[in-house]
């Protein structure tokens, strides 16, 4: 893909984004080969995302990415580039995302993502199992790693980096998923790691302490969270609420402020609501409600956070065409 075609003709518009600097002039007639956050990992036709981190600055290696090759550099305005297109941008992260998402596109046709303190890893796991019972071909991303029907890629982080996450996302919608749950972390959401796909369901489980190392106070890790309702998710997209935890109601505050089609789980839900739940040696029997008929269904985990998780999932799964009947009867299913 030529690098005109991704950054457009002269200024980049949109998100405050610039191009300028002093580029070869055939540069943007160049074809983008790929992207790298690490200046190690550039090779020519690389575009070059130089972002201050807590540990290292990738401004610093701005003329080492260029001499290995970067026809294009991604990063915050006022900064000096020579030799390559000087893409600016107040949210550099956030452009990076995108240019990246345009180049490694098409993704898989469903894509929902979770967000919450705990559960995370559970539903997307449970989604994908889900998916994969009602005949459709599944995949999940998350702290597990990649996993498909056939196999399981560790990654070693609950979001990798941007460029992996699109790449891998990418690779698997080549090979036939046409499904994907993946887990949005606190800190791959204000980091822009999850940007650029069409998501078309979010949920949100819970909300306790964690992570206040990295975000300094509950409100602004709350703030993270709940970017992925304000700005990741589709305007038509759908948004699937754990109705039980505190802060549900700020959630499907905001899911109805942008018009998003509302799905509540729990013992306060309205989609699917959890009537009644009894441990039993092998799992829980669930008695849901849910369109005006009632399931009893056996959960085959132990644990009122599993029966939270499981309903999170099916309502995902219904949010994105699941069948009602279907999705709460393959609960019965669901491997640990």
């Amino acid at each position: 893909m030529k690098l005109a075609t991704l950054i457009g003709k002269g200024p980049v518009s949109d998100g405050g984004a610039s191009v300028h600097g002093s580029a070869p002039r055939d540069a943007y007639d160049g074809n983008v080969t790929g992207f790298a956050i690490d200046h190690r990992k550039v090779a020519p036709g690389t575009i070059f995302g130089a972002f201050e981190g807590a540990r290292v600055n990738g401004e610093d290696y701005i003329a080492d990415a260029i001499r290995a090759g970067a026809i294009g550099i991604v990063a915050r305005p006022g900064l000096a580039v020579e030799g390559a297109a000087y893409i600016a941008d107040e949210t550099p992260r956030e452009r990076f995302a995108q240019l990246a998402a345009a180049f490694f596109a098409p993704f898989p046709a469903t894509t929902v993502a979770i967000t919450g303190t705990n559960g995370k890893t559970s539903c997307v796991e449970m989604t994908r199992q889900l998916w994969r019972m009602a005949g459709h071909h599944a995949a999940s991303i998350g702290t597990l790693g990649v996993t498909t029907a056939d196999e399981r890629v560790t990654t070693g982080l609950t979001t990798p980096d941007v460029v992996t996450f699109l790449s891998n996302v990418a690779g698997l919608e080549r090979e036939g998923v046409t499904h994907l749950a993946f887990e949005a972390s606190s800190h791959g959401l204000t980091q822009y790691r999850t940007e650029g796909l069409p998501v078309s369901a979010a949920a949100f489980t819970n909300l306790s302490r964690d992570h206040l190392d990295y975000h300094g106070d509950m409100a602004a890790y709350f703030t993270a969270k709940i970017r992925l309702f304000s700005e990741v998710l589709r305007p038509d997209g759908a948004a699937v609420v754990w109705a039980d935890d505190p802060q549900a109601a700020r959630v499907i505050d905001l899911a109805r402020e942008r018009g998003n089609r509302l799905v509540t789980v729990g013992t306060r839900g309205d989609t699917l609501r959890l009537v009644d739940r009894d441990p039993t040696l092998l799992g829980q029997g669930l008695t849901i409600e849910a369109g005006g008929q009632t399931y009893r269904v056996s959960l085959p985990l132990i644990g009122g956070y599993q029966a939270a998780n499981a309903l999170v999932s099916a309502g995902l799964v219904i949010a994105t065409g699941g069948d009602i009947a279907t999705t709460i009867a393959n609960l019965a299913r669901l491997q640990p």
